[in-house]
């Protein structure tokens, strides 16, 4: 009785963790059965005109096959909306926050708007001009 409880526990986990993105995706799943789709909007505040940040936003998101788009402002920031499996959303959010392009600047990331979403809303990942 006792086995059984532990593995209903560790199904329990692993169907927790997968929920939160932790879990790896086992090959031939769908998106939604392996990883639970995000879809987040952000803007970045700094140096990020004029250095090549939309074009390597873009790079960076289609690396990690995430889907979205990416523009320039006129106040001078960058802003797009990002979506895909949880765990490829976070590390695109941390590279938008800390790396960006090479000369780029950031002096802040702001992200909002964020949610669980049962399909994506776009097929690839565009720079909007």
């Amino acid at each position: 009785v006792q086995a059984t409880a532990c593995l209903v526990g560790a199904g329990l986990l692993l169907t927790f963790l997968g929920a939160l993105g932790c879990a790896g995706r086992a090959p031939g799943l769908s998106m939604a059965e392996g990883d639970t789709l995000l879809s987040v909007d952000y803007e970045i505040f700094g140096k990020v005109q004029g250095v090549f940040f939309r074009k390597y936003t873009q790079a960076e998101g289609k690396k990690l096959g995430l889907v979205g788009w990416v523009q320039n402002t006129d106040r001078g920031t960058v802003q797009g909306q990002l979506q895909g499996p949880i765990s490829k959303v976070r590390h695109m959010q941390e590279w938008l926050e800390t790396r960006g392009s090479p000369k780029s600047h950031i002096d802040k990331a702001n992200f909002n708007n964020e949610k669980v979403i049962l399909k994506l809303d776009y097929s690839d990942f565009q720079i909007v001009k």
